[in-house]
């Protein structure tokens, strides 16, 4: 084992050769940590996509320098995450650090970002502690508290009286369960139970009988990114959409990347989130059709938020002429920009995102499925940093 002191030494002078080395080259490299293979493998290919996208949109330049995307594939595992980071800043020299697919893997490297003073910013993760583990962190994706509030709203307003909850069992799906569930109550519904699965290699069949047991008007569920198919043949194999009891779920669940190949039994499925594929802005379908032209697949939200991350780096690389540090930090903070999902804030004080969230409808348009909006809650702060 190195002794914490060594890397922290590491750490301390490869901040310091990365600041002289940024100044005097002409190229500026920005390290992206991502799951390529593993369970959330979908989401290290769709920000891979965005980015190239990103990359090729913008002709690759910024603070009038060259930049190089360093994408490094952790699988998912923390341990990994925190050791490409450190090579990242030490060795490459990286003048800001993105991606970030689970909160474990966040967490992991936020000490790295603060003790090298290196900008991290989270496309992917969804916790709502996360832009509190360092000074340096900013976020582009989303929290669960801001997708699943107004979702507990709007059940309660829609003769949903009794639900249970099903989420997987780690930050987000703490998060989701804790702030839908709060909402619900306060408005006068009943939760029947509050469920949980493994983060990894789920079996959803015995939760799905026990919630067909209980008979509830709704099944409340988050999950992460790349499980939604998975859950859906489960839970019309269980029957459960035939036994009346509707689903609501955060977005992750009906996500757009798999969402052509679960079926009918996602028609009519209500969830709440920040971006959808169909989004009807003149914005989106332009980032859309320039997605597909490049890819076989459609965007969803971590390719949006990828996306954005990258704008949000590269304008404040423009600002500070290419410098890293607190001053790319500070340029990056505050920003107001358009994004294919609208338009959108990274607060100045808590570096989060502020931004629109929906609530949609799985329907069938031109022969696909897509969520499809029907509702709109306006620049949707954090609920878990409003207490």
């Amino acid at each position: 084992m190195i002794p914490r002191r060594h890397i922290l030494a590491a750490l301390a002078l490869g901040g310091v050769a990365a600041s002289g080395a940024q100044a005097q080259s002409d190229t500026i490299k920005i390290g992206v940590i991502v799951p390529m293979t593993g369970q959330q493998a979908s989401t290290g290919r769709q920000i891979d996509a965005a980015i190239k996208l990103w990359m090729a949109q913008s002709g690759g330049k910024a603070g009038g320098k060259k930049v190089e995307i360093l994408i490094k594939d952790d699988g998912g595992v923390a341990d990994t995450s925190r050791r490409l980071a450190q090579e990242l800043v030490v060795n490459d020299k990286v003048v800001a650090l993105a991606g970030f697919g689970l909160t474990p893997i966040a967490l992991a490297t936020a000490p790295i970002a603060t003790q090298s003073k290196t900008p991290m910013v989270v496309t992917a993760a969804a916790t709502s502690i996360i832009t509190e583990a360092s000074p340096y962190i900013l976020r582009t994706s989303f929290t669960l508290p801001q997708v699943s509030v107004g979702l507990a709203e709007w059940a309660a307003k829609n003769k949903i009286r009794k639900v249970v909850t099903l989420v997987a069992d780690y930050g987000p799906g703490n998060d989701a369960e804790k702030y839908f569930a709060e909402r619900f109550l306060l408005n006068g519904g009943t939760v029947a139970d509050k469920l949980r699965t493994p983060l990894r290699a789920p079996d959803f069949a015995p939760v799905l009988q026990k919630v067909r047991d209980l008979a509830p008007d709704a099944l409340f569920v988050f999950l992460p990114s790349g499980q939604g198919a998975q859950f859906m043949k489960q839970f019309g194999e269980r029957g459960l959409d035939k036994a009346g009891i509707r689903l609501l779920a955060t977005g992750d669940v009906t996500d757009d990347d798999q969402l052509a190949d679960m079926g009918d039994v996602a028609l009519g499925v209500v969830t709440s989130h920040h971006y959808s594929a169909a989004h009807p802005s003149p914005m989106n379908k332009k980032f859309v059709a320039d997605f597909q032209a490049m890819n076989k697949f459609r965007p969803n939200f971590m390719a949006v938020g990828a996306w954005d991350g990258m704008r949000l780096i590269f304008k404040g690389l423009d600002t500070t002429k290419g410098a890293g540090g607190d001053a790319l930090l500070a340029a990056m903070k505050g920003q107001i920009f358009e994004s294919p999902r609208g338009s959108i804030l990274i607060d100045a004080q808590s570096r989060d995102i502020v931004q629109d969230v929906y609530i949609r409808k799985v329907e069938r348009v031109n022969g696909q499925l897509y969520n499809v909006e029907f509702d709109v809650q306006k620049a949707v702060k954090d609920p878990g940093k409003l207490k």
